[in-house]
């Protein structure tokens, strides 16, 4: 058995075997990512305009369902943060307003509205994985997608921050984020109490974690809750009273808390069906998209985030997880609950925590499955605050300020896109704002003397270097938008034809940032295999920035 085999063996397996084997690992995991999961499903749900209970249904579907479907063994099935602002848009497009003011009539009919948008855009990502599809993810540049993250982490920070103080409102983001101060001079103290208690958790826990090793298993989200729901009880918010505090009369209800039935195995009369009549409107149309696009692009990347991270190096198949992720998101929409990605955060604390196989994920499922069935009237007694700082903070970590300065690390122009998607989101929409990003790209490149011709194709020519490597001559550019034509040579010569692969850049005008940060990523992957995969002819480029992903320019006449 040579080396290659026996590593293969050792490495954990999600099959019977595994389920016996890894139990121990896996259900502890499971049960340690189901308490960070629970509050943050809650919240998700809230904040996207759905019932609350929509999120932990989702998460329980995608925890037990995921491994039928898809071959990733860490990966964590469940609704982020990055859909509550396609959610909420959608919600309030078709007249809804989530839970600003209560739950309506007309809330309800937004909220079969959004899932019907969610079927159709489900269906879209099976179509997607069942065709092979998912090397597009590979198209959008990274410096755009990552602008286009941090513009949603912005925009949860500005929703969320009145809901932490108790203050109703609503509006567009940057008229909400520039309100903030006004927020909190109209905060209602006891739940901004509670709210800035929660971020303030959310925030320092990692530190304390650090600090005292009884609590280092304990998630920040459940300490919220430990803490929160105590409050919660001492300001009696399950009854509706007012109380008086320097001269100003401030109300306390059960508004303030998460609705939630208080009887067991009540939510699932919460279960609700979509209405396909709104699919003749040209608007459901746009959202299925944005739910499509969106949820997929996010899918792909965080997925190919956690192989990276996966201690035995597995890799996931890509295609067949987008094929996973439509399945759970049509099941999950026709029952009323909230779309599914492949979500990192979730993920990594499932590897931290020491889960081996995909079955760490179904326990997950099963674990929050119980708890909405059996306790929800301890439930009810979260307050909405205590979830809204755990958003804040969510946001927060998507336009984290290290994230600007790694992007500025890699090269001004790769700052500059950055930005323009940013504010492109913020002013537009997603789509939009992500298009406005990727039209600016093209613009820096053709200024950078890519030509137009090669800014969808690649040119190359390809000879043997020896008996056992084939030499890839790129000419023109090398950049985002034609990286997938050159990206299926290279893997064509590596993996069909087990040759090992040089790719030779003299003679490119520009290799661009996305195209090296894929590069070095080829470079790892088939590293693992086995295979050789040696980047040259940079002799006559100059680095854009001082970051091994920069981008490459060819400087003419110097050596």
């Amino acid at each position: 058995m040579d080396r290659k085999d026996a590593e293969d063996q050792d490495r954990p397996q999600g099959d019977l075997i595994g389920f016996k084997k890894y139990f121990s690992h896996d259900i502890v995991s499971g049960f340690l990512v189901f308490l960070i999961a629970l509050p943050l499903c809650l919240g998700i749900s809230l904040a996207s305009g759905y019932p609350a209970v929509s999120g932990v249904f989702s998460a329980i579907i995608g925890g037990i369902l995921a491994g039928v479907f898809s071959n990733s063994e860490l990966t964590i099935k469940g609704p982020a943060g990055v859909l509550i602002v396609i959610a909420i848009g959608c919600i309030q497009d078709f007249g809804g307003n989530g839970m600003l003011g209560g739950w309506s009539e007309s809330d309800m009919l937004a909220y079969r509205a959004a899932l019907a948008v969610g079927c159709v855009a489900a269906v879209l990502q099976i179509l997607f994985g069942l065709f092979r599809a998912g090397i597009v993810g590979e198209f959008f540049p990274i410096s755009a997608v990552h602008g286009m993250l941090a513009a949603i982490g912005v925009i949860i920070i500005a929703k969320q921050m009145p809901v932490a103080l108790g203050v109703s409102a609503s509006g567009e983001p940057i008229t909400m984020l520039l309100s903030i101060p006004k927020y909190i001079l109209e905060a209602n103290p006891a739940i901004a109490g509670i709210g800035v208690t929660s971020i303030a958790i959310m925030f320092m826990w990692p530190i304390f974690r650090t600090k005292f090793s009884l609590i280092a298993r304990v998630p920040a989200p459940m300490m919220v809750l430990l803490i929160a729901i105590p409050m919660g009880l001492y300001f009696d918010l399950i009854h509706s009273h007012s109380y008086l505090l320097s001269g100003h009369q401030y109300k306390l209800s059960d508004q303030y808390l998460v609705a939630m039935p208080d009887q067991i195995f009540a939510v699932f009369s919460a279960i609700s069906i979509p209405d396909f009549s709104i699919l003749g409107e040209g608007k459901a149309w746009k959202w299925i998209f944005m739910f499509f696009i969106i949820g997929s692009l996010e899918s792909l990347l965080s997925a190919k985030a956690i192989d990276l991270l996966d201690p035995w190096k597995r890799k996931t198949n890509i295609d067949k997880d987008i094929v996973a992720v439509g399945a759970i998101n049509l099941l999950v929409s026709c029952i009323g609950g909230l779309p599914v990605i492949s979500e990192i955060v979730r993920s990594k604390a499932n590897i931290d925590n020491g889960a081996r196989t995909r079955f760490a994920n179904m326990w997950h499922g099963i674990f929050l499955l119980l708890s909405v069935s059996l306790i929800p009237m301890i439930l009810h007694r979260i307050p909405l605050a205590a979830l809204a700082a755990m958003l804040v903070y969510t946001g927060y970590r998507l336009a984290h300020p290290t994230e600007f300065l790694h992007i500025y690390k890699t090269g001004k122009e790769q700052l500059f896109i950055f930005l323009v998607t940013l504010v492109g989101v913020l002013a537009t929409d997603l789509l939009i704002g992500i298009a406005i990003g990727i039209g600016f790209k093209f613009v820096i490149h053709l200024v950078n003397g890519v030509s137009v011709r090669s800014l969808f194709r690649s040119y190359i020519d390809i000879s043997m270097k020896d008996e056992k490597t084939k030499i890839i001559h790129a000419h023109e550019s090398a950049v985002f938008s034609n990286w997938i034509s050159l990206r299926k040579v290279i893997y064509k010569i590596a993996l069909d034809e087990g040759l090992n692969v040089c790719i030779d850049f003299s003679d490119t005008t520009l290799v661009d940032h996305s195209v090296m940060e894929h590069l070095y990523e080829v470079q790892e992957e088939l590293g693992q295999k086995g295979i050789s995969f040696e980047i040259v002819g940079f002799e006559r480029h100059k680095l854009l920035a001082d970051h091994e992903f920069a981008a490459r320019k060819r400087v003419l006449g110097s050596v």
